[in-house]
């Protein structure tokens, strides 16, 4: 790593750039008009009736926040090492029946034996403006399919044009995953920036702010960072759907937030993830396309309802169709636009979203027109195109190094790991052939076939610049772990140890590591998943990556390099497992730790956080914490050390920051 420039230490001692999130949302005739209009929409186009599945049963959101619940219920018992805090984020709409994903956090505060439960949202911006107004006003990832997708994006932008919603702070819910970096805790999606957490001795959980690395974040975060262990740097990207579409960054491991690295790709993509090993960064430029022509009726639409608003107001305060001055909520003779922030970058809905008109498809297949009349996702997965990887030297300053692989058509969400292997760069991911990308419809419940997701091992020779891949499992296998001390690396001539002092390890990542030369041999070799699909989940994988895969076979089981599969039992699904170990570092075995995980009962509809041994993968739970209420599925999830803890709360710049738990109140 590079010696710390003056800017680099600077920011380290600041606090990295946290910024308290104060958005001014405006209820005045603008907010009316697009209600009014919205209301018309959703009256005609939407049946609440038909409740969407990710609305319904324990996808359900709860009502309430849950304060530190102590002293809860434990069968059996609660190892050592699991002193800290669990932690799983999910989308928890706040206001029905048309509500925003807004994030609740809900955590398992675990020291010597004990356990409590908490449930707190992230309060991010978008949650705070919603409060303010009692309602739901940000577009949802449910709305952007067919006509009545097409419409509720002119809402948005209608909101954002006519100042009735403050974008300033971004749109995102911080309800994908969480990483632990430079001691904070951030909650991510990948349309936002990140959002710092503070873990309190009792579990409690409160929103800090944003964390924008002292304005030089001016894009979308991933909601899959790596921090490497061995250095402690964590590397991150953000995409969009203008150029560039995709930007890498490094940050340092005391939080320097190097410069952007755009990277070059044909056309807007969803990528939800990548890898790191310990010379490159690998891309995945795969053929999920983002709409553009859609928006050139959007912006038709939204010069018609903005000319419509004009008028309205005109007669409001005129009495006439003719002849006054049209005027917004400020008085200043023009429609107010949000089209660029203080930093220079573009708002975060354009960011996101995009305004792109073009369109280099030859086949005409991502028109608006067809997302119409097919009922179809803003996003489109063409079947027909390969699937790209770019290797990156981590430490590029531009994207001229980059190497492109291609390998068959495919879709990833997640990757388990990745490193290298003489001259190859070995990934080891899921892969999902054909998904159907409506991700938001009844297809996604009632047609899980859909979305098999197998895992995989692929490599690309970085001599030859040949790409293979090789298939590992049977469906399904997704929400991939493994022990985070292996990061980027498949084996080593180093060895880590753990920091015992506090001021030491905020420089590092999860479980506070740092590196020292010696002998130690390892290599990577355990990979956990979530059997099923991120929707069903029924049992927990264990897979051996030295052994070879059983081709013979049609279903998961255990035998060849599945080494052990733990049932939730019938009736009860379950949701992405963390792997701790018992020792942080690589001194003991890969495997000696534990996995916890939430669960869910549906036929007396309790949930539950279990605890299984890694090792053995045994049948019969380590241990079994009752919950206070169910918890509903949700997305990814987190362990943060006890030490991990401490260095949260020894941050000082933590204490200037005022944290209340009582509702917005935005002007």
């Amino acid at each position: 790593m590079a010696e710390k420039t003056k800017e680099e230490k600077l920011q380290s001692s600041n606090g990295g750039g946290i910024v308290v999130v104060d958005p001014k949302p405006n209820k005045g005739i603008a907010s009316k008009f697009v209600d009014l209009v919205e209301k018309l929409i959703v009256k005609f186009m939407y049946d609440p009736s038909q409740p969407p599945h990710y609305l319904s049963g324990n996808f359900a959101p709860v009502s309430d926040e849950t304060p530190p619940c102590k002293n809860l219920l434990v069968k059996g018992y609660l190892p050592e090492c699991l002193n800290g805090e669990f932690i799983r984020v999910g989308p928890n709409p706040k206001f029905a029946p048309v509500a925003g994903y807004n994030c609740m956090i809900h955590g398992m505060r675990i020291k010597d034996g004990k356990a409590t439960y908490v449930s707190r949202y992230v309060r991010t911006s978008r949650l705070k403006q919603e409060q303010f107004f009692g309602g739901s006003k940000f577009l949802k990832i449910g709305d952007l399919k067919g006509i009545f997708g097409l419409l509720m994006v002119n809402m948005q932008i209608l909101r954002e044009k006519l100042k009735v919603l403050d974008i300033s702070y971004g749109i995102g819910a911080g309800n994908t995953a969480l990483i632990y970096h430079h001691g904070k805790l951030l909650a991510l999606s990948e349309i936002d920036k990140p959002y710092i957490l503070k873990v309190l001795e009792d579990g409690d959980l409160q929103t800090l702010g944003m964390l924008d690395y002292d304005k030089r974040l001016a894009h979308s975060f991933t909601a899959h960072p790596k921090v490497d262990p061995f250095t402690g740097e964590m590397f991150t990207f953000g995409y969009s759907h203008t150029p560039p579409y995709i930007t890498y960054r490094v940050i340092s491991n005391d939080g320097f937030m190097h410069d952007p690295v755009p990277i070059t790709i044909p056309e807007p993509i969803l990528m939800h993830d990548f890898s790191i090993t310990e010379n490159y960064a690998i891309f995945m430029d795969l053929p999920l396309y983002f709409r553009p022509k859609a928006y050139k009726m959007i912006r038709l639409n939204i010069e018609l309802l903005i000319s419509s608003f004009k008028m309205a107001k005109n007669i409001r305060s005129t009495g006439t169709t003719g002849g006054g001055s049209s005027t917004n909520d400020s008085g200043t003779g023009e429609i107010p636009t949000r089209d660029s922030r203080v930093d220079g970058s573009s708002t975060m809905y354009s960011r996101v979203y995009g305004r792109s008109t073009g369109d280099s498809r030859a086949d005409g297949s991502f028109t608006g027109g067809k997302m119409v009349k097919e009922n179809k996702s803003i996003y489109t997965f063409d079947a027909t195109k390969k699937a790209r990887f770019g290797i990156l030297p981590r430490y590029a300053k531009n994207d001229l190094q980059i190497r492109w692989f291609e390998l068959p058509n495919c879709f990833i969400f997640h990757n388990a790991n990745a490193w290298e292997e003489e001259d190859d760069v070995v990934l080891i991911t899921c892969r999902l052939k054909n998904p159907d990308v409506d991700l938001v419809n009844e297809n996604f419940k009632e047609k899980p076939e859909n979305f098999t997701t197998e895992l995989y091992e692929m490599r690309f020779n970085m001599k030859t610049g040949v790409a293979s891949q090789k298939k590992l499992s049977v469906p399904t296998v997704e929400f991939p772990r493994v022990n985070e001390s292996y990061t980027g690396r498949y084996s080593t001539d180093k060895e880590q140890v753990v920091f015992h002092d506090v001021a030491k390890a905020s420089d590092y990542g999860q479980f506070s590591l740092c590196c020292l030369s010696c002998t130690k041999f390892r290599k990577q070799r355990f990979v956990y998943g979530s059997q099923n699909n991120v929707v069903k989940v029924t049992g927990i994988i264990k897979f051996d990556l030295h052994d070879e895969p059983d081709t013979g076979k049609t279903m998961l089981e255990v035998g060849g390099n599945v080494q052990g599969i733990f049932d939730l039992g019938a009736g009860r699904l379950g949701s992405e497992a963390i792997f701790v170990p018992r020792e942080p570092g690589i001194t003991s075995e890969e495997d000696d730790g534990y996995l916890i995980f939430f669960l869910h009962d549906e036929k007396n509809g309790k949930s539950a956080v279990n605890v299984i041994d890694a090792k053995t993968m045994s049948a019969e739970p380590v241990a079994v914490i009752e919950l206070p209420h169910r918890v509903p599925y949700g997305f990814h999830a987190f362990f943060v050390t006890e030490v991990g803890i401490k260095v949260i709360q020894s941050n000082t710049f933590f204490h200037k920051i005022h944290i209340t738990f009582v509702d917005s109140k935005a002007k």
